[in-house]
C-alpha cells in the first residue's frame, strides 16, 4: 500500500466515525436509545411506537445502527449493543456527549467555513440554530464534567468549603441547565444558589432539574444577560463554568469590577475555563487538539479561549487577589479572586 493509500484509508476511518457519532446523535436526541434499553428487544415498528417516532425513519435508522456496531439483531429484533447501550442518556457515565459534540463541530464547521468569507461573527445565538442541537448542550456540558467537578475540583477548592460551612448565596453567571449549582448544593445543605442564563429554555431546563432534585426551595433561575444580571442581594460566591471567554473580548476591566462589587465581604469568585495553552506544540497532544477546534467555534460566537494568567492578570487588575488552580493534566484551569480589601 502507498502513503496515498494509506492516507485514503484513514481518511475513510475518519468518516465511517463520523457517520457512528451521526446514527448516535440521532439515536440520543430521539430517545431510541432509553427507549430500546426499556424494551430490551424490539421491532423497529414498535421502537418507533414506543419512543414516539415515524416509522419509516426508525426503521431506517435501525438499520444504519446495526451496520455500524450500535445495534445488534436477530431476526426482526433489535437490541443495543455495548456501543449503543453506552450511547445512552440516562445511564450513569453515558457517552452521549461525543454523539452531541460530534454533531456540534460539524454545525459549527459549516458555520464557520461560511462566515470566514465576511468575517460575521454573529454570536452565541448560533449554537441554538438547529432545534436538536440547542437542548442537548447542557446535558453534554453535565455528563462530561459534573464528576470532574463534584469528585475533583469542588473538594480542593478552599473557598468551597469555607462558604459551606457558613452557608450563603452562590450565583452561577451563565448557568445552563443549572448543573453547577446543583452540584454544589447537593452534599452542602447551608448554600442557596442562584443561576442566571440567557436562554429562555435553559433556564426552563434548569428550574425543572433543580425540583426533580429536590433543591426548588434553595435553587432559583432567572433570565439575565451575564453583563446586567440584577443581584437583589450580594453573593457569597459568584461562580463561573466555562462562561467567561462569552463576555471577555466586550473587556474585561469593567465586567471584574462589577464582580468584585456584587461580592458580599469576604466573598470570592470563582471562574472556570478550559486553559489555553501558551505553547501552541501542546495542540497537537490529543487531550488538546479539541481547544483549537474549540477556538474555531467560540470566533464564530464572538469569543476565543483565555489562558489562566490572563485572567488572574485582570483580577488583579481590579484589585482582588487570586490563586490559579490547575486540574486534568493542566487543561482545566480555576482562578479564584477575592477583594484586596
Amino acid at each position: 500500500m502507498t502513503g496515498k493509500d494509506e492516507l485514503k484509508a484513514q481518511f475513510r476511518a475518519m468518516a465511517r466515525g463520523a457517520q457512528t457519532l451521526g446514527l448516535g446523535y440521532i439515536g440520543v436526541v430521539n430517545g431510541l436509545f432509553a427507549a430500546l434499553r426499556r424494551l430490551d428487544a424490539a421491532s423497529a415498528d414498535d421502537l418507533a411506537q414506543t419512543a414516539g417516532m415515524d416509522a419509516g425513519y426508525v426503521r431506517r435508522w435501525c438499520d444504519g445502527a446495526y451496520a455500524f456496531g450500535l445495534l445488534e439483531a436477530e431476526g426482526d429484533l433489535f437490541g443495543l449493543s455495548e456501543m449503543g447501550a453506552a450511547l445512552d442518556p440516562e445511564i450513569e457515565g453515558t457517552l452521549m456527549p461525543v454523539a452531541g459534540q460530534a454533531m456540534m463541530s460539524m454545525h459549527m464547521a459549516e458555520r464557520a467555513a461560511d462566515f470566514m468569507r465576511t468575517g460575521a461573527r454573529p454570536g452565541e445565538q448560533v449554537m441554538f440554530e438547529r432545534p436538536t442541537l440547542g437542548p442537548l448542550f447542557g446535558a453534554m456540558l453535565e455528563a462530561s464534567f459534573t464528576r470532574l467537578f463534584s469528585q475533583t475540583i469542588a473538594p480542593s477548592l478552599p473557598v468551597v468549603a469555607e462558604i459551606a460551612a457558613r452557608g450563603g448565596l452562590v450565583v452561577d453567571l451563565g448557568c445552563g441547565n443549572g448543573w453547577c449549582l446543583r452540584a454544589l448544593l447537593r452534599d452542602r445543605p447551608l448554600l442557596r444558589g442562584l443561576g442566571f442564563d440567557g436562554f429562555d429554555g435553559n433556564i426552563a431546563q434548569a428550574r425543572a432539574l433543580a425540583e426533580k432534585a429536590g433543591m426548588s426551595d434553595r435553587l432559583r433561575f432567572a433570565h439575565g444577560d451575564l453583563h446586567d444580571a440584577k443581584l437583589e442581594e450580594k453573593a457569597d460566591l459568584i461562580v463561573m463554568n466555562r462562561a467567561l471567554h462569552h463576555v471577555w473580548e466586550a473587556g474585561p476591566q469593567e465586567f471584574m469590577a462589577k464582580l468584585r462589587d456584587a461580592l458580599k465581604p469576604g466573598g470570592a469568585v470563582a471562574i472556570w475555563e478550559p486553559d489555553w495553552p501558551e505553547d501552541r506544540a501542546l495542540l497537537r497532544t490529543p487531550a488538546r487538539q479539541g481547544f483549537a477546534f474549540q477556538n474555531l467555534s467560540e470566533h464564530v460566537q464572538g469569543n476565543h479561549l483565555l489562558q489562566a494568567t490572563e485572567i488572574a492578570a485582570a483580577f488583579k487588575a481590579a484589585g482582588m487577589t487570586t490563586e490559579i488552580f490547575r486540574f486534568a493534566e493542566g487543561q482545566e484551569a480555576v482562578i479564584v479572586a477575592r477583594s484586596g480589601c
